[in-house]
């Protein structure tokens, strides 16, 4: 198991696995006073959570489900990426796709944070790609079943 340097300055429990098999942890909103987002309102909510990834490793921030599914909130920008080299508290912008105004409390689980690795690549121009079966088709190209 990665062990991961964490600054936490939030009330309660570290971010944690719900179950065994869960990918993502919780976030939860480091808020002193509810924040009530407008209609297509967005707003950066803080966690009170810093960490220190490993070289190799991004912190990727996904909506909640049921948040999403029960009150049209989700983060915008999905999913968002936390690079290893970053040591600030992690912020997530939420959005409210509703047709009403929606609060966040205090403690409020806003988002998940899955930790995954990833590789970086180095480019080699080239003048023709090797041939595929679906070539150039994208958006809808390999159909509908």
């Amino acid at each position: 198991m990665l062990e991961i340097p964490v600054r936490f300055v939030g009330p309660g429990a570290l971010p944690h696995y719900a179950t065994p098999q869960s990918a993502g942890m919780d976030l939860r909103a480091h808020i002193e006073e509810p924040i009530t987002l407008g209609v297509l309102e967005r707003k950066i909510i803080p966690t009170g959570l810093s960490i220190a990834l490993p070289e190799g490793y991004e912190a990727q921030v996904r909506p909640r489900s049921g948040l999403a599914a029960k009150n049209g909130v989700t983060v915008l920008n999905a999913p968002g990426t936390i690079d290893a080299d970053y040591r600030g508290d992690i912020g997530v912008i939420l959005v409210n796709l509703s047709n009403e105004p929606f609060t966040v409390a205090p403690q409020d689980r806003i988002a998940q944070l899955v930790i995954a690795q990833y590789s970086q690549v180095k480019w080699k121009a080239v003048e023709a790609l090797p041939q595929s079966e679906r070539g150039q088709g994208g958006f809808g190209s390999t159909g509908k079943k």
